[in-house]
């Protein structure tokens, strides 16, 4: 069963389309990275398909239904979404920051037994990584049927990347949610991915699978960056 679908996919800012013509989907149970260099439209995409961003044209889909309304609306029919950058509430606990989501706090501790001894600490002194399992604990404690996740690596040690990915991943795999995850890091992602996106200058170039192997998703990515890299 598909959980999110993009057909023909425009979306931009004003009258400027930062992506094109975008269509894929991800089913439930499975792992998809969309990969890119910066100012691909990454993040302008994931933007489109969390109600957050107007289309231009074209139409999502959500577990088969065209989705039209705005983000706390596909929230309540089963969206989760974690936007790029600590998504937090400072001043609150991590307890109180728990409670804003659908699952509550026993359910993300289940999933991140660490956070269980910072629940009354605020959640603005917390580390990066601490912050992270936060907010994707909150997410995934509300079993969602559809997970959009934009660069939840950045800036984190390996090891807690490794802890994040390997999170989504049982999830996919035990719960059945459809996960989009936006990343930087190649190996990482591919390691979680059932399958794989390039998107360039707005339009997808490239995709395969993990059957493919890492090379093969290596030499796509590659070939894509010389007008862009560095």
């Amino acid at each position: 069963m598909k959980g999110i679908e993009a057909e023909n996919v425009t979306a931009g800012y004003d009258d400027l389309a930062a992506v094109r013509n975008i269509t894929f989907s991800v089913d439930r149970g499975e792992v998809v990275s969309l990969l890119g260099p910066n100012g691909a439209g990454k993040t302008t995409l994931m933007l489109s398909l969390a109600g957050e961003l107007p289309l231009m044209s074209g139409v999502v889909r959500f577990l088969g239904n065209p989705a039209t309304g705005p983000l706390h609306q596909r929230a309540r029919e089963g969206l989760a979404f974690v936007p790029e950058g600590r998504s937090v509430v400072s001043g609150l606990t991590v307890a109180d920051n728990l409670r804003l989501g659908r699952g509550g706090i026993d359910a993300a501790v289940a999933i991140f037994p660490e956070l269980k001894g910072l629940l009354i600490r605020p959640a603005g002194l917390l580390s990066g990584g601490e912050q992270q399992m936060l907010v994707l604990g909150r997410a995934l404690g509300s079993e969602p049927k559809a997970l959009l996740v934009d660069e939840l690596s950045l800036g984190l040690a390996p090891r807690v990347v490794v802890r994040l990915m390997a999170a989504i991943r049982n999830a996919a795999s035990e719960t059945g949610v459809a996960a989009l995850l936006v990343e930087q890091q190649i190996e990482r992602a591919f390691q979680v991915s059932d399958r794989w996106f390039i998107l360039r200058r707005g339009e997808i170039t490239a995709n395969g699978s993990r059957s493919d192997g890492l090379s093969a998703v290596v030499e796509a990515y590659s070939s894509e960056l010389p007008d862009e890299a560095n």
